[in-house]
């Protein structure tokens, strides 16, 4: 059985890593990942940035012997980009002049030991999503906050995980003053659907479980 919780190292990690996600979101993140993990298949995340959230999956698919599968473009998420809230500059490219978080990410990967327990996929999520044949144990939905891209991202990856799996999403906003509403319209619609039922609420994340067929 995988600890429902970081060790304080792991931790360490996860707070120094560049990234969003805060310290109580991402101790429910942990353990929602640590019981899927108990299926043996994959756990899998879209939207990596530079891999804060990364290195919790990571740790977890280490002790269950099974793997953490990252995509990303890594290009930067609306909000991102220059002139908007989240830009953070030092991700930029000099060279081509756009961002890319792939360097920070591996040196993220580097420093907490965790490499060699991640898949990283380089690539845009619907595309992805059209080519991972597999069943997910876990996924964890974090990537473009339009309705354009949350919505691509849940029919790409919600039909993914398997029955008695989890699918967490983050950034579930149901006052509009607090943030945006694409990820909290995937959320009511993946509990509209029957196939899933509400396990537990952190903030802004929520974590589902799939139900099996009946």
């Amino acid at each position: 059985m995988v600890a429902t919780e970081p060790t304080p190292e792991i931790l360490a990690a996860f707070e120094a890593a560049k990234g969003f996600m805060p310290v109580k979101e991402g101790l429910a993140l942990y353990a929602a990942a640590a019981g899927a993990a108990e299926l043996g298949l994959p756990l899998l995340e879209v939207g990596t940035y530079c891999g804060r959230s990364t290195i919790l999956l990571a740790d977890v698919a280490r002790a269950a012997g099974t793997v953490a599968v990252t995509v990303d473009h890594h290009r930067g998420s609306e909000e991102q980009q220059p002139g908007w809230e989240y830009h953070d500059a030092s991700v930029v490219d000099p060279e081509v002049g756009v961002m890319d978080t792939l360097p920070t990410f591996r040196r993220t990967l580097r420093k907490a030991g965790l490499e060699d327990h991640v898949i990283a996929v380089v690539g845009r999520s619907p595309q992805v999503a059209k080519v991972w044949a597999g069943q997910l144990g876990f996924v964890f939905v974090d990537g473009g906050h339009t309705d354009e891209h949350a919505t691509a991202d849940y029919e790409g990856w919600a039909p993914k995980v398997a029955p008695g799996g989890t699918l967490v999403i983050h950034d579930v906003f149901p006052n509009p003053e607090d943030g945006g509403q694409a990820p909290y319209r995937i959320y009511l619609r993946a509990i509209g659907s029957g196939d899933f039922e509400e396990v537990s609420v952190t903030d802004s994340l929520r974590v589902l479980r799939r139900l099996s067929p009946s």
